[in-house]
């Protein structure tokens, strides 16, 4: 295991889609909150919380791995409704003009009445699945064709020109009519497409597990450019794509699992730079903001802050545990998640942790599986180097409610999801 346009405000908002807007920016349009004070309200599912919300309308959106998509009141977190799809939902939904669009493992994307919960249309693609690979991080039996426990994420849609676009395992990225659910056009890759869509200047920027970055014309479909990233043909380690891109100036920011966070400018492909922290994944979508871009690993638990046009590093911190979550940033603060359960906020002036938030299993589960120092004690879940025992250690790290989701910043309040089962407001 290695491992701008801003939302606007809830209170008018009729769109809403994963980290903000169409570019991916990760920025939102409210004041910070500079020091946690309570939990506002939270609500409790029958599952895993791996979905990023959506906050639109006065409602707040997301999916669990009870296989619901839920609505539920800004204010109080009361339930509005929920939408079963009977397999887990860990795709992000994105919300235009009061219909909510989501994809769930069982192979169909959905938009709902997002007053009701009332289908409106339903596509069926080729069928969900996983990144798939033989000796997959190493792992026996080294024959078996093994599918990644850590490919988390399904993609998140996004809308624009009347146009729902989203990518899928079935190796296609679909383009259909936000208002009939009809097909206009996919693309096809490679491989499992996990990653989710950004949009920029009429042009689809998105990644694959591949190994290739794809800039399709929104429009049409048709290829403009692609981009080669790390290969890894013996233990499937050290590649694909299942951070989402951010879009910014001209440029594409996205990170990939062969340790790089790559930008590349958005019309020609090209390489501007790539910084590699070798050997631990960039699964985080990065955020980009006032000219800087921050983004954080994976194993080596690392968050760094990048000049966006040059790539000269301007600041890191060093934290304990990994972090898959990607970070939203309101009035100069910024918020992710790690694996141990805490939202960390970062004040970006100073260029220090402000405040810590540990999710209600955090301080139970956690203890078991750190070392004295604080570090994650991967021996205490992992303990074969056999399949079997690689899911299971998985499953036993998710269980101190580790925070995979991004969190989302509306008038002062983050929105944010755990593996605890738990969606938090908090003010």
């Amino acid at each position: 295991m290695a491992a701008f346009l801003v939302a606007l405000p809830a209170v008018c908002q009729t769109s809403f889609m994963f980290r903000g807007n169409l570019e991916h920016t990760g920025v939102y349009a409210s004041a910070p909150l500079e020091q946690f004070g309570k939990i506002k309200w939270k609500f409790q599912t029958g599952g895993r919380v791996i979905s990023s919300p959506a906050v639109a309308n006065g409602m707040v959106y997301f999916g669990s791995t009870d296989g619901n998509l839920y609505a539920l009141d800004l204010q109080s977190g009361a339930q509005k409704w929920k939408f079963p799809t009977e397999v887990r939902v860990t795709s992000s939904p994105a919300v235009d003009h009061g219909i909510v669009y989501f994809g769930s493992y069982n192979g169909n994307f959905y938009a709902l009445d997002g007053a009701t919960g009332v289908l409106k249309w339903k596509f069926r693609t080729a069928g969900e699945r996983r990144f798939t690979a033989k000796h997959i991080h190493g792992i026996q039996p080294d024959g078996e064709t093994m599918p990644d426990p850590f490919d988390f994420y399904l993609s998140s849609p996004a809308v624009w020109n009347g146009a729902v676009y989203f990518g899928s395992g079935d190796g296609n990225v679909y383009a259909l009519a936000a208002d009939s659910g009809l097909l206009r056009w996919k693309f096809s890759d490679g491989d499992v497409v996990h990653a989710s869509p950004a949009v920029s200047d009429g042009v689809l920027f998105i990644g694959s597990w591949d190994s290739y970055f794809y800039a399709p014309d929104a429009a049409t479909g048709k290829q403009k450019w692609r981009f080669k990233t790390g290969e890894d043909e013996n233990t499937h380690n050290q590649v694909g794509i299942q951070s989402s891109a951010a879009v910014v100036d001209g440029t594409v920011y996205f990170g990939c699992r062969d340790s790089n966070l790559y930008a590349l400018d958005a019309q020609t492909g090209l390489k501007k730079w790539a910084f590699n922290n070798h050997g631990s994944w960039v699964i985080a979508s990065p955020a980009v903001e006032d000219g800087r871009v921050y983004f954080a690993t994976s194993d080596s638990a690392m968050f760094y802050a990048f000049d966006a046009r040059s790539g000269a590093p301007i600041f890191s911190l060093k934290f304990h545990w990994p972090m898959f979550s990607s970070p939203a940033i309101a009035g100069g603060m910024l918020y992710i998640g790690s694996h141990e359960g805490k939202l960390i906020a970062i004040d970006l002036k100073t260029q220090q942790s402000a405040w810590e938030f540990q999710t209600d299993a955090s301080p139970k589960k956690a203890p078991a599986f750190s070392q004295p120092d604080g570090t994650v004690n991967y021996a205490a879940a992992f303990t074969e180097d056999f399949y079997d025992d690689l899911v299971a250690g998985v499953s036993k790290m998710q269980s101190m409610g580790t925070i995979l989701a991004s969190p989302v910043v509306v008038d002062r309040v983050i929105y944010v999801g755990s593996t605890d089962g738990y969606l938090y407001a908090l003010m």
